[in-house]
């Protein structure tokens, strides 16, 4: 197996772009590109460009109707059917919608073919990660569902245990759907609460059905969860469950909403905390998943100041040349970003908080504190399923 990493990159996704306004914007992504290149991380990875997403593997997830659906708003996006969630606030029908949303997929699905194939160890698509599109409709800014589509594609390849870790703030909804009968995924969602924020799914009760029960699991973390907690959380369930399950692949889901600038969300975690959870993804891939890491972005609408630095760390960690939190952001890129938005670029690849500090579970809980209600919540319900101590 090539020790490798591939940065999944086609300039064109980039045109995945709901217009003036809208939350998701495609500057992100051009930034967090220029940010890897500033930091030379180019010279670490393969960059590879994947082909689109075809009609045959679209479909291994989403349903011929909707396919069409999106092709006809994608054709002319002033006559698309809402019943498909297309051509509304949220998901507004553009020109060629079909096809980048293709390209997107096409690249979460490379990177999960060339982790299975052995052609790299790790493999990174930072424009995907778009989780809440369900097979037969489009959802909270996704159109085609990259994530499930790369594990249905790992599935088809021979895979036979296959994890998935979403960290975004927003329950990965989607991707729980696609699988929610499958044992042969392991879906983990920490997420907001579904009480405060949207899709209100990703209750600790949602477990999988009951061909595979104990397949999906989701930590309801309270509003206002910060760095301590956040970590504490993750530490408390996903390690756990990763031992057990031993997948074959890893795919993980790095929304970069969790931080406490970002406008859509109410928890309030830092860069430095999501660095440490993709630092410790890495890290369980290399202790259950022989290395195989198949990594994606996904939300993150503080498109300046937070989504470039957290995606660029994540490209660096699976690049095997970390850029440390103290690093000093190139100023050719800070110039580029002022150039392109007019808004001030961070100076250095921290918040400030590293190393971030939190308390292990083994070192006992607090049954009134709301964290660590959060985290019994999960716990209970699916550890026993999967005959583990709670």
């Amino acid at each position: 197996m090539s020790g490798r990493a591939q940065l999944m990159w086609d300039e064109a996704v980039t045109g995945y772009d709901f217009g003036p306004g809208h939350p998701m914007d495609p500057v992100r992504l051009a930034l967090t590109r220029r940010l890897v290149d500033a930091f030379g991380l180019d010279r670490e990875v393969e960059v590879v460009a994947a082909k689109a997403a075809g009609e045959s593997t679209l479909r291994l997830v989403h349903r011929q109707d909707y396919i069409g659906a999106v092709r006809a708003a994608s054709a002319d996006p002033g006559a698309a059917d809402q019943s498909y969630g297309l051509g509304t606030m949220d998901d507004p029908a553009f020109a060629g919608m079909h096809e980048v949303s293709s390209l997107i997929a096409g690249q979460s699905v490379g990177a999960a073919e060339a982790v299975w194939r052995g052609e790299a160890l790790h493999a990174v698509n930072f424009a995907g990660g778009l989780h809440h599109a369900m097979p037969g409709g489009a959802s909270g800014f996704c159109i085609y569902n990259d994530a499930s589509l790369a594990i249905a594609r790992l599935l088809e390849l021979g895979a036979e245990r296959v994890a998935y870790v979403d960290v975004d703030v927003h329950h990965g909804d989607g991707v729980q759907a696609a699988f929610w009968e499958d044992p042969r995924v392991l879906t983990i969602s920490l997420h907001e609460h579904p009480r405060t924020l949207f899709p209100q799914t990703g209750w600790p009760e949602e477990t999988g059905a009951e061909s595979a029960e104990g397949s999906a699991v989701n930590v309801a973390l309270p509003a206002g969860t910060g760095d301590a907690g956040w970590l504490r959380a993750f530490h408390a369930v996903v390690p756990e469950l990763i031992a057990d399950f031993r997948p074959q692949v890893l795919v993980t889901q790095h929304g970069a909403d969790t931080h406490f600038e970002d406008p859509l969300a109410h928890l309030a975690v830092s860069l430095d905390a999501q660095r440490a959870v993709q630092v410790a993804c890495h890290d369980l891939a290399h202790e259950y998943a022989d290395g195989r890491w198949v990594a994606l972005g996904g939300g993150g609408y503080a498109v300046v100041d937070v989504v470039p630095r957290s995606w660029t760390h994540l490209v660096a960690i699976a690049a095997g040349r970390a850029v440390e939190p103290e690093a000093t952001i190139p100023e050719g890129w800070r110039q580029e970003v002022f150039a392109k938005t007019r808004q001030l670029a961070p100076a250095r690849m921290t918040d400030g908080r590293w190393p971030v500090a939190w308390s292990a579970w083994d070192e006992g809980y607090d049954p009134a504190d709301r964290l660590d209600q959060a985290v019994l919540a999960a716990r209970r319900a699916v550890f026993p399923l999967r005959g583990l101590l709670a």
